[in-house]
Order: structure tokens, then C-alpha cells, then sequence
């Protein structure tokens, strides 16, 4: 049996408003507020809203055959609460299907794993609570930020009670000849793995409307043929999982509903339910799913899901983002002594990842969609702002 195992992330920054020098020590907000309300009305229209529906449509109408599995950060529910509760109920009416999964991960989609222990243990407890107090839901499965993993992830996330299984990307260099349909074990055999199959996620979140691709138009027949083709490989009879994990705003935003994403989502269930060797399952149900003995697999260095290399260099490649996240790390370490929570709260807003994203230098493919999500004129624009930022909350501590 083959399981497709839907994961999607949901998250919004905050983003920072254009600050200059001589906006510190003027007690500015950091936020542009405008942005941020504008950016959740308009995803909420174009995907939340439209995509939520959707997806409650299919699995009532499969009466639970049909399941996916959401990550939503604090950040995003924050604004959904602030601009577009409409969303946040949406999401809630489909958690109470039964049929999805929330994962945990950190409050702020933040990169405190590589920084600070302390902090990023914080965060995944303050995750933990949210999705207790919103959705009444306890997370088994826990998703780092972009997908970040290596060996000592797993030693930390062992240790939080509940946490079954970790998400991660199936990144060539480490799974060499293996195959990332397989469920897996962390180095140590205490954890379970489940490694994204980047090429057909991919095909979705990010060729699907490409005209240049030689694939296109990608079409429910053939990518559930391609599904199929995969299971030809397996001949002991062992359980396969294909996980597809890719941005929520792939459906309506990044694919507009005028290239068919929504009409190819909507057939994709039926196509795949008519073969009795296919079904769909959650991320915490495949480690009671797999029946075989797991392999253990060791990640000595850490993987992401960003850009062609799969690596850190989305955040930390120049000279800026390392300045402005060691800078950052500081700085939360000294609020924290001191014991101030509101600038704490300032500083894990901060603390996002996508700050450091949009700091980013690459050129080609990749420079191309760091350019499409920034909201910055270049990565040096970017700098400036954060470390202005950075430069009033200092002042404020002090």
C-alpha cells in the first residue's frame, strides 16, 4: 500500500516597516501593520478561505478517506485573530473533522534550533500551547522551521513528551541510494522520519502552471499514473509513504485558481482512491503504518527545504544575515536575563526566519523566489531596516 501524506505549511511574518536611523529612540512601532493586514486579507481570500472549503468538501465527501496535516505558526494565527478571524474558524471547523493533523514546531518560525537551545525549547512549548488552547489539539508530530533537521534536532525533540515523528526533506547527499517513500529512524532509533518526495511536491508547489516545463499541463491522470509507477519498485509488500509537503499558499496564491489548481486538487482524491493499493494518511499515523524494520538514518549536518542546495544558505550565506541573526541571539539572551517580556516578544517576532530570507544574495532560480516573497526592494534594504530594528530594541533594554 502507498499513502500520500499531505502536509502544508501555513504562515505569515510580521513584517518590518522601512525604518531609518532616525527612527531609533523615537519609540516607533517595528511592524507595518498596513502590510501585514493587507498580505492576510488577501491570502485568506485567495487561499485560506477557498482551500479550506475545499478540502472539508473532500473529506465529508470521503468520509475520512481523504486527510491532510497542517503546521500553522504563531505568527499566522496571530494575524488571523487580528485581520481574518474568518480564517482561523475555517481552519478550526476543519480540525474538528478528526481527519487533521496540527504539527508542532516553533511559536515563530523561528532558527533558534542552530542558536539557542533554551529559546527554541520555549517556543516549541508556547506552540504546543496555542494549538491546546485554539484547537483543543496535541501535537505528535513535530516540523522544524523550513524543514531544518540534523542528528541532535531528534535528541531534543525525543525529550519533549508526545513528539512520535519529525519531518524532514529528502535530501539526496543523504539518503544516497535509498528511497525517501520509506519511514525511517533517527540515528539514535528513538524517533521517526518521514522525508518529503521534493520532485513530485515540487511538481505541484512550483511547476504546476509553469508553461515551460515539459511536464505541463500537469493533470490528474498523469501525476496519480506517476503516484502509481512508484509502487512497481516495492516487492515484499512494505507499506510506502509518499509525502507531499509544500506552502498552504501554494493553492490560490502561488498558483493562481486560474491555472486549474483548484480543479486539480479537487479531482486528485477520487483518482487516487479508485486504486485499492493507494490511500491517504496522516504524519502520525505512518510509524504504526510502516511494517517493517525501520532503517536508522543520520543527518551529521543540517538539511532544509529551501533552494536547490537544501541547506542553510537561505538564511545564513553573507556576511548580513550572519551579523544580523548573531546579533539578534544576543540580544534575546540579555532581554532574557533581564526578564523584560514585552521586548522578548518584540525580539521573537524578530526572531523569524523570513527576516533573514529576504537578506538573501543568491542569484538565478533561487534569487528569483527570494525576490518574489520579500517585500523589500533588495537584500541590503532588507538589512538596513532589521538592523535599525535591532538598534531601537537594544536602546529600549538599556
Amino acid at each position: 500500500m502507498l499513502y500520500v501524506v499531505f502536509y502544508f505549511q501555513v504562515h505569515q511574518p510580521y513584517r518590518l516597516r522601512h525604518l531609518n536611523v532616525l527612527d531609533i529612540g523615537k519609540g516607533v512601532d517595528y511592524f507595518d501593520e498596513h502590510l501585514n493586514s493587507q498580505i492576510m486579507r488577501k491570502v485568506t481570500e485567495k487561499c485560506y478561505l477557498p482551500t479550506n472549503k475545499l478540502l472539508l468538501d473532500l473529506i465529508h465527501r470521503y468520509e475520512g478517506q481523504f486527510k491532510v496535516a497542517f503546521s500553522l505558526t504563531g505568527t499566522a494565527i496571530e494575524q488571523m485573530k487580528a485581520y481574518s478571524p474568518e480564517a482561523l474558524d475555517s481552519f478550526k471547523e476543519l480540525v474538528d473533522t478528526g481527519y487533521v493533523e496540527l504539527l508542532g514546531e516553533t511559536y515563530y518560525h523561528s532558527l533558534a534550533f542552530l542558536f539557542d537551545t533554551n529559546e527554541f525549547l520555549d517556543q516549541v512549548a508556547m506552540h504546543r500551547d496555542l494549538m491546546k488552547s485554539e484547537f483543543g489539539y496535541y501535537p505528535e508530530t513535530f516540523r522544524n522551521t523550513e524543514l531544518i533537521y540534523q542528528d541532535s534536532l531528534s535528541d531534543l525533540i525525543y525529550e519533549i513528551e508526545g513528539f512520535h515523528t519529525i519531518l524532514t526533506e529528502g535530501v539526496d547527499r543523504i539518503l544516497q541510494w535509498r528511497s525517501p517513500l520509506y519511514t525511517y529512524k533517527n540515528y539514535a532509533k528513538t524517533i521517526n522520519l518521514l522525508l518529503k518526495y521534493y520532485q513530485l511536491a515540487d511538481d505541484i508547489a512550483f511547476r504546476f502552471s509553469d508553461r515551460d516545463w515539459p511536464e505541463y499541463p500537469l493533470t490528474v491522470d498523469k501525476f496519480v499514473n506517476w503516484i502509481d509507477r512508484l509502487t512497481l519498485s516495492e516487492k515484499e509488500g512494505r507499506n510506502l509513504f509518499l509525502n507531499l509537503f509544500m506552502d498552504y499558499e501554494t493553492f490560490g496564491e502561488h498558483q493562481w485558481a486560474e491555472t486549474g489548481i483548484f480543479d486539480f486538487m479537487q479531482h486528485f482524491p477520487e483518482e487516487i482512491l479508485k486504486r485499492p493499493h493507494l490511500g491517504f494518511a496522516n504524519p502520525k499515523e505512518a510509524y504504526k503504518l510502516a511494517n517493517y524494520q525501520q532503517e536508522a538514518l543520520s543527518f551529521p549536518e543540517p538539511v532544509s527545504w529551501a533552494d536547490v542546495e537544501r541547506d542553510l544558505s537561505a538564511w545564513l550565506s553573507n556576511d548580513m544575515q550572519r551579523n544580523a541573526i548573531e546579533t539578534l541571539y544576543n540580544l534575546i539572551n540579555l532581554i532574557r536575563q533581564k526578564g523584560d517580556e514585552k521586548l522578548l516578544e518584540i525580539a521573537r517576532k524578530l526572531s523569524t526566519s523570513d527576516h533573514f530570507y529576504y537578506m538573501c544574495t543568491k542569484y538565478f532560480q533561487d534569487g528569483d523566489v527570494h525576490k518574489y516573497f520579500s517585500p523589500y526592494d533588495s537584500p541590503d534594504q532588507a538589512y538596513i531596516y532589521y538592523m535599525n530594528a535591532l538598534a531601537d530594541l537594544e536602546e529600549r533594554l538599556q
